[in-house]
């Protein structure tokens, strides 16, 4: 069984930073792809970025492109989505996700597990 709980969101001013982390529990944490998603107009969970199990490969969306990083510590069986530049349309619930595959998937119905989500509002 693998659960993830993430945390670090809360409220920033335009312009300010945050750093998500999600924790993984469960054994073979490296062997799995970790995705962060949150919701947007018309999707439940818009793909936002991913990474593989050895943190060598990611994936982002071009609408976080230059401005998120994702990144994670396996001795510590999490992920971080560190959140740079923000604008009031990052304002979501974040979700990470596990999937034993590939960074390429970007579909919320590619991933196996998911956390409760972490609430992120960015004020303008």
């Amino acid at each position: 069984q693998v659960q993830l709980v993430e945390s670090g969101g809360g409220l920033v001013q335009t312009g300010g930073s945050l750093r998500l982390a999600c924790a993984v529990s469960g054994r073979s944490f490296i062997t799995y792809v970790v995705g962060w998603f949150r919701p947007s107009p018309g999707k439940e969970r818009e793909f936002v970025a991913a990474i593989s199990g050895g943190g060598v490969s990611t994936n982002d969306a071009d609408s976080v492109k230059g401005r998120f990083t994702v990144s994670r510590d396996n001795a510590k069986n999490t992920v971080y989505l560190e959140m740079n530049s923000l604008k009031p349309e990052d304002t979501a619930v974040y979700y990470c996700a596990a999937v034993y595959g590939s960074t390429r998937y970007r579909r919320r119905d590619e991933y196996a597990y998911w956390g409760q989500g972490t609430q992120v509002t960015v004020s303008s």
